[in-house]
């Protein structure tokens, strides 16, 4: 998998192997059929994707435009993907360590974010992922107060009701850092980070 580059201060562009679709520029991308959810799973047509080695080529193909549109690339074909919240889920791995969706280390977290269900955004290397909620709890004791004390119910309903993208009074504890965590409203998230959840062609195919 090959690396585009990126402009400082930004996520790199992953993108897969564009090889075949340089052989044959005038496939149709598609739209409308796949898509991720908010635990990191596959759907084809809304439905979850189980099959191991049909999730493990998605997985090896998902990539990012310059426009901030997801894809798959299946060969000369790209295939946009819809996203129920962010592109990229995070979740406890089986050793505890943090990993994406699509089975990475996270080995860096620059930022952290809550919206108004407290639903928790990580900024990670690759862009901003959501914290699978089924790992909710068992990170709640990342989430304290400036001073480093636990972070109490009162604040976190604050934090959480703000939305207005500045920092809270939360701050993420990870690996020795304390990182400030901002107050989003879950619709405001793909403008503040710069991706696009429901690419059209318009927005994307057309724009390349």
């Amino acid at each position: 998998m090959h690396r585009a580059e990126s402009t400082p201060g930004s996520a790199p562009l992953r993108t897969p192997d564009l090889g075949a679709m340089l052989r044959w520029p005038n496939v149709p991308a598609c739209y409308g059929w796949l898509g991720l959810d908010r635990r990191g799973r596959w759907r084809l047509r809304g439905e979850t994707l189980t099959h191991a080695g049909l999730v493990a080529f998605l997985d090896r193909q998902y990539g990012c435009d310059r426009h901030g549109n997801h894809f798959v690339q299946n060969g000369p074909q790209r295939v946009y993907v819809e996203l129920e919240y962010t592109p990229w889920v995070v979740r406890l791995g089986a050793t505890g360590q943090l990993e994406t969706h699509i089975g990475t280390a996270v080995d860096e977290i620059r930022g952290a974010a809550i919206d108004e269900h407290g639903n928790l955004l990580l900024e990670i290397p690759e862009g901003v992922a959501l914290l699978c909620d089924h790992d909710l709890a068992a990170l709640h004791d990342c989430l304290q107060l400036a001073n480093g004390m636990p972070a109490d119910d009162a604040s976190v309903l604050a934090a959480m009701g703000a939305g207005n993208g500045e920092p809270s009074a939360l701050t993420f504890s990870w690996r020795g850092r304390r990182l400030p965590v901002r107050s989003l409203r879950e619709a405001d998230v793909a403008r503040h980070y710069g991706f696009v959840a429901a690419p059209r062609p318009d927005d994307a195919e057309e724009r390349r």
